[in-house]
């Protein structure tokens, strides 16, 4: 098992190497595996990118994020700004569907409604507004509202995916479905896997939700 103090040093050792973060107001503590983010970043693009890092780390188990966006007075826009801009960036995506998403912002916090048919569209959107000057926070409530769906073929093209992966073992991931909700059970080795095994079934055609119940094993 890694120990706490080792586990600290090398989150902050991958927060130092990401070169879209500025790692120098960010405050890392862990304990039992598990990390907590405080102090503040520049964007709310760096804030995301600084969890995401966290992640990354071999014997992470959750991630506490606590960092505050504080942006530089440049950076600072209005709200009808904000939602302009982010109406036009999600008009240039062709992963979005026309006019599918609704912006709305309230003293630079982005939330986004509408409904799609994929995840991976959900996702883009989310993307879109992410790296936006002026942002300081995104809620992505769009729902996902996909075709007819086979259960039981929809279980099977999540299994297949999963075991064509290296990071899946067929012995101990297990795929539930229910309609479009999709339910992983079992264990895998690291963070990183978990999440990989949850972005598999977030491909599959048919999915609009998935509950990650895989435990990480921890060594």
């Amino acid at each position: 098992m890694t120990k706490d103090s080792d586990l600290q040093r090398a989150v902050q050792a991958e927060l130092g190497w990401d070169p879209g973060i500025t790692a120098s107001h960010i405050g890392v503590t862990a304990a039992d595996g598990v990390i907590t983010l405080s102090g503040h970043v520049d964007s709310f693009a760096q804030k995301h990118a600084a969890e995401a890092a966290a992640h990354r780390v071999k014997g992470v188990n959750a991630v506490a994020e606590a960092l505050e966006v504080r942006l530089p007075f440049e950076h600072r826009k209005g709200d009808d700004d904000i939602a302009a801009a982010a109406s036009n960036r999600l008009a240039w995506d062709v992963t979005v569907p026309t006019k599918a998403v609704v912006v709305t912002v309230e003293n630079g916090f982005v939330r986004l409604t509408g409904e799609v048919g994929w995840h991976y569209q959900k996702e883009a959107a989310e993307h879109d507004v992410r790296h936006l000057v002026g942002v300081v926070g995104v809620a992505n409530n769009i729902t996902i509202k996909p075709p007819h769906v086979n259960t039981a073929k929809i279980s099977d093209d999540i299994t297949h995916a999963l075991h064509r992966s290296w990071f899946a073992d067929p012995e101990t991931v297990f795929v539930d479905a229910d309609g479009g909700n999709i339910r992983l059970t079992g264990t895998v080795r690291s963070w990183h896997d978990r999440q990989a095994a949850a972005e598999a079934a977030w491909a599959a055609p048919g999915a609009s939700s998935v509950e990650n119940d895989l435990v990480v094993l921890t060594l």
